[in-house]
């Protein structure tokens, strides 16, 4: 079996853990009797576009290269321009019109692989741009069948501006794989009928993440008896500017030490407040995998108190490493946290009951062997097996 890959999710040389979970299933993939070619769909901003953000102050990713290479695992860019228009309607009318540079990727993967005889498209990612569509076009040129992933903000921020063109690529995907069942749901909620639909999470690597000396490393890091510890990036979505409130109410009961490991937009102004606070929070930015894992195992409670998730996998990291989660009850947090953990409904107060369910696991910790034990159920080479089968079931029905 053969299969072609096209994501909007994938690493490049300034960020190579971008899509780190398309590049971990690819590894994984290896060790089936699976060969495959992955391609990153990129949107190349006109100068139009970077005048408009070196004037908003934010920051574009430019890409400069053709491909990048992962510990063999190899991403091949195809990209289109975009332009100030394509802004202004995507913002200010919630327009997703897809379809003049959807045909122009399509093509250019195409003129890349139509001798190459694939069995299979396998997109991951309906957002901006939509992998899932280019996969829908390209799947009409090569005559074979195509299986989509949506992993979150597709779902949970496009769909709903996008319902007939969503609708459209996924009914006619012969299966369609959601991280969780809350996506799943979502999707539903949008007329999409679920006929061909099932839901497979993403994994994790248990050679990463693992138990560690958890003293060892507070005393390495200069941490107090007691850390809460939050990993992610640092925006409205993941709810981080309530984090200085959130620290507040558990440093109010106890004696404690933040640690947050993530960056994003609001990162300055967090910072600012927990010091304006007298907060003890310790900040080190975005860092490997390896790197996260060390810092996970220093923690005695993980935090995730989202507005919105697909399936946050950094839950059953966490949980790999025996540290227990509190998080949100949105999208599939309930799910990935299981009993291995706390889940804080939503309403009135939330900050000050997310604070108080922290505190209550940290004065009644779960066994560590228990949650290494319940997230080994994630390791990649169980999850990628899951994929496979959805690909001869798609085949099957494929008439192949």
């Amino acid at each position: 079996m053969k299969v072609l890959f096209i994501t909007n999710l994938f690493p490049y040389s300034e960020n190579q853990t971008s899509g780190i979970f398309i590049t971990n299933r690819l590894k994984a993939l290896k060790t089936f009797d699976t060969a495959f070619e992955a391609y990153g769909i990129i949107s190349k901003d006109t100068l139009g576009v970077k005048i408009l953000r070196g004037v908003l102050r934010r920051k574009g990713t430019v890409i400069r290269d053709s491909y990048c290479d992962i510990n063999g695992i190899k991403y091949n860019y195809v990209s289109f321009n975009r332009n100030l228009l394509d802004i202004f309607f995507d913002k200010v009318f919630k327009r997703k019109n897809y379809s003049k540079y959807i045909e122009e990727l399509a093509s250019q993967i195409y003129k890349e692989t139509e001798k190459e005889k694939f069995d299979i498209i396998h997109a991951h990612g309906m957002y901006n741009p939509p992998a899932g569509l280019v996969a829908k076009v390209l799947s009409e040129d090569l005559r074979i069948s195509y299986v989509v992933t949506c992993h979150g903000s597709d779902i949970n921020l496009a769909m709903p501006y996008a319902k007939e063109l969503y609708n459209k690529v996924l009914e006619k995907a012969n299966k369609v794989i959601f991280v969780s069942n809350a996506l799943l749901n979502k999707a539903r909620l949008y007329g999409y009928s679920g006929n061909n639909a099932v839901v497979i999470p993403n994994g994790i690597e248990p050679g990463i993440f693992k138990p560690l000396d958890k003293e060892k490393i507070k005393k390495e890091l200069n941490l107090s008896k007691k850390v809460v510890g939050f990993v992610g990036g640092l925006k409205r979505v993941k709810r981080a500017d309530k984090f200085p409130e959130i620290f507040e109410n558990i440093s109010s009961v106890y004696d404690i030490d933040f640690l947050v490991v993530g960056d994003g937009e609001l990162k300055k102004e967090i910072e600012s407040e927990c010091k304006r606070r007298n907060l003890r929070v310790k900040f080190v930015g975005q860092v490997s995998q390896d790197r996260v894992a060390y810092y996970m195992n220093a923690m005695d409670v993980m935090m995730l108190p989202s507005r919105n998730e697909g399936f946050p996998t950094v839950v059953n990291e966490a949980q790999a490493c025996g540290v227990p989660v509190v998080g949100s009850s949105n999208g599939g947090i309930p799910e990935a946290i299981g009993d291995g953990g706390i889940v804080v409904e939503e309403g009135e107060n939330f900050e000050r009951r997310f604070a108080e369910a922290v505190i209550n696991l940290l004065e009644n910790p779960i066994d560590a062997n228990y949650l290494r034990k319940k997230a080994l159920e994630y390791f990649w080479e169980s999850i990628v097996e899951k994929e496979v089968n959805v690909y001869k079931e798609a085949l099957s029905d494929f008439g192949v």
